[in-house]
């Protein structure tokens, strides 16, 4: 099959790996779109030391399931986090923080740029079917977004400040407007700033940000170090930094005596609820379709890579099979 390769910070289109075969419990998918993230962008620079095929954003077509015949022919998304099921975290409902759980695309377990792909039963959502391949390729990330709203309680009475605009940035935007927050996006790009304004989101550049006062949720979502010393300024005492990045270097220089002083609350943010994503998709309330920057074939994916390291460049799509 073909897929793309990630070794020792190269990525290459490979053609003969052969199709990989599903354990106890998980099915085999068909990858129709995948979606390029942040993520894979910093595993090519060495984020998590990851050896193999990149990718945990896709939609795909069940082709075989383990015990779950039931499956076959279905369209689908896959949470990234396949958790042993047993341990302590497990048996507490947080599989996604199981010990010694792979994740797709980057810790132990080969993702989703690949014609196929194995996936564990569990971890497999139906798409609604008036949710076409390139809304649906969206679910993993707009579940990251819905994330923060399940750690922090959030109302119309909140002014949160969301550092960073880009592919992750512009759903939590949206997520955050969804809220009915008072939310202010600090966007560098004027692309980015004009799909903000057009969902009701007001923005500003870093700059203007003291001027406009101190915020009682800061989402950080700008995949630099520099977003979180903007996020550490904004903040009100006993005010929340909610970190969205990840960054291969992944060290921050910390005032840690002001943290303490202000009595700041951090809180890291990842992977979400994935049934609230399908639900906000299929009934239309996030509109992903103006995030979508590019798409191109497997065989071009190191220039898709290149594309999605551009300043500024949204959402760059992979197509592996027969995408809708």
């Amino acid at each position: 099959m073909r897929c793309l390769w990630l070794e020792r910070g190269r990525l290459e289109l490979r053609t003969d790996r052969p199709a990989p075969s599903p354990g106890p419990g998980e099915a085999l998918v068909e990858v129709r779109l995948a979606g390029v993230c942040a993520t894979d962008l910093e595993l090519l620079r060495g984020y998590a030391g990851f050896t193999g095929v990149p990718g945990h954003e896709l939609v795909g077509t069940v082709v075989s399931a383990d015990g779950a015949t039931g499956w076959v022919g279905a369209r689908v998304v896959a949470e990234i986090n396949a958790a042993c099921g047993a341990c302590e975290a497990c048996r507490a409902g947080l599989g996604r923080h199981c010990p010694t759980r792979t994740v797709l695309g980057i810790v132990g377990r080969d993702g989703a740029f690949a014609d196929l792909v194995t996936i564990p039963v569990a971890n497999l959502h139906r798409v609604p079917d008036a949710v076409p391949d390139e809304a649906a390729v969206f679910c993993e990330p707009l579940a990251a977004a819905l994330e923060v709203a399940e750690q922090v309680h959030l109302g119309p009475a909140d002014r949160v400040l969301l550092v960073g605009a880009g592919r992750l940035g512009q759903l939590v935007a949206r997520v955050l407007a969804l809220a009915g927050c008072d939310v202010l996006a600090v966007a560098r790009h004027a692309r980015h700033r004009e799909l903000l304004e057009r969902v009701g989101v007001a923005t500003c550049g870093p700059d203007d940000v003291e001027a406009r006062g101190r915020f009682g949720v800061v989402v950080e979502a700008s995949g630099s170090p520099a977003g979180f010393e903007l996020a550490r300024r904004a903040v009100r005492p006993r005010g929340t930094i909610v970190l969205k990045s990840t960054y291969a270097a992944g060290r921050l220089e910390l005032d840690a005596s002001s943290i303490v002083v202000d009595e700041v609350t951090i809180v890291g943010s990842r992977c979400g609820p994935f049934a609230p994503a399908l639900r906000l998709l299929e009934r239309g309330a996030v509109d992903v379709a103006p995030l979508v920057e590019a798409r191109y074939p497997i065989e071009r994916g190191a220039d898709a890579f290149e594309h999605a390291a551009r300043p500024a460049a949204l959402k760059v799509l992979l197509t592996m099979g027969r995408a809708s």
